[in-house]
């Protein structure tokens, strides 16, 4: 097992050894990287390891724009060790377990890392196979999802090259990562066709598992507009539950009332968004909670059991929308916490479920949704500057050009800009 820093090669461990670190981080992705910077920026002499065994780190915001064709795939990848904090120690393995009672972590290969305090942020599954068919028929047939680094390009080439026929787009039940993702490939696919003059020739149906377009009604009545103005028809309570690529079929059970029936429908086109769930490993741990995510304190994001264990992004309970801007918002808050629990402390920050969705409606604007817990509108800007209710070409500025380095070189630096964590009682 290979444990490295930025600066030296891979040095195996001793076999039998044991080491204790003052963190272990389980997850090297948006949250990990940002909450060992941001530990950092506090202490730069605690022993911390990140447990990772990804050689790429991405940019996973970005998808929905490749599949729109803004940006190209490339800049949305880095090399996992350009982004590994300096001192961090990389241990490149997969984590394939948790034994919280002796402050341990199971790797696959059945040694493990123990810690003095946890950091739980592996992230989430995409469960490809949960519907039929659909594995194999990715990236073919006219199969595709921005969920997919190699996949979101092919969602370009699809929307370039229809003329006509018939679009699909779904959305699986939440929970799932960026819940407005599966409409926003809708919005910038009907974009590019509005422009080129080919949508009236295009039906678009939009396939929601859920009972609503979006789960914040504040944003719901500019959303709408969009859906008119496309002429995207939408079918709730309709779940995908298979697809035959070959035969460009898919199938969806749709609810009405307390009949669920199956129907089939025919596709030039779809754009699938999984069904999303813990990984594996987290849903049979002692750390999972009801719903096999991570169970934690929604203000402290500690564990609700064990208080030396954190969690944070998208494999904890915790009920704000799953988004990198939650991450964000999250990291400083885990970072304090940890902090005070090395000396033995209660939690000292606390998290309102902040989370942001940009809405990329249309080619240059965008409705900036940003909420808490209880859909709590939590704004970061004046409404004169940016109401985000309304489409809004700065909103679009912020995404398309903001957004990308403040995430490369501020947030995965521990730079805590807007971010900064609320302290209980203050």
């Amino acid at each position: 097992m290979p444990i490295t820093t930025q600066t030296t090669s891979p040095a195996p461990l001793v076999p039998g050894a044991t080491r204790t670190f003052d963190i272990v981080i389980v997850g090297g992705g948006s949250a990990g990287i940002a909450t060992a910077a941001s530990l950092l920026k506090r202490n730069s002499r605690l022993d911390i390891a990140i447990i990772e065994p990804s050689e790429v780190h991405y940019y996973q915001p970005g998808w929905t724009m490749v599949g729109g064709g803004i940006f190209d795939a490339q800049v949305t990848r880095r090399s996992q060790a350009s982004v590994m904090p300096d001192g961090v120690k990389w241990i490149r393995a997969s984590a394939s377990g948790f034994a919280p009672q002796d402050n341990r972590v199971i790797l696959a290969d059945g040694s493990d890392v123990h810690y003095r305090v946890l950091v739980a942020c592996p992230g989430i599954k995409l469960d490809w196979d949960a519907i039929p068919g659909l594995r194999d028929a990715l990236g073919h047939h006219g199969v595709t999802s921005n969920y997919g680094y190699d996949l979101a390009p092919y969602t370009r080439q699809l929307v370039d090259a229809l003329r006509g026929g018939r679009a699909l787009f779904t959305q699986p039940p939440m929970p799932i990562k960026c819940a407005g993702a599966p409409q926003k490939a809708m919005y910038l696919s009907c974009t590019r066709w509005e422009k080129s003059g080919v949508l009236p020739s295009i039906d678009v149906q939009f396939h929601t598992a859920g009972v609503v377009l979006f789960g914040v009604p504040a944003y719901v009545p500019a959303l709408m507009e969009y859906v008119q103005r496309y002429d995207a028809h939408l079918n709730f309570e309709s779940k995908l539950v298979a697809v035959d690529g070959p035969g460009r079929f898919a199938t969806f059970e749709q609810k009405r009332g307390d009949t669920v029936t199956r129907v089939e429908e025919h596709f030039d086109m779809i754009h699938v968004v999984p069904p999303q769930t813990a990984p594996d490993f987290v849903r049979s741990s002692p750390l999972a909670a009801a719903s096999g995510f991570i169970d934690v304190d929604e203000a402290t994001l500690r564990h609700t059991h064990y208080p030396n264990v954190f969690a944070l992004g998208d494999a904890c309970s915790a009920s704000n929308a799953k988004t990198m801007a939650a991450a964000r918002k999250q990291a400083p808050v885990v970072a304090v916490n940890v902090l005070a629990a090395l000396q033995g402390k209660p939690p000292v920050a606390e998290y309102d479920g902040y989370g942001s969705c940009p809405l990329t409606v249309e080619s240059g604007k965008i409705v900036l949704a940003e909420f808490g817990y209880g859909g709590k509108l939590l704004p970061s800007f004046p409404t004169w500057l940016i109401d985000g209710t309304r489409p809004s070409r700065l909103a679009w500025l912020l995404k398309d050009t903001i957004l990308p380095p403040v995430y490369w070189h501020g947030m995965l630096k521990g730079r805590e800009w807007m971010v900064k964590p609320h302290m209980i009682g203050s």
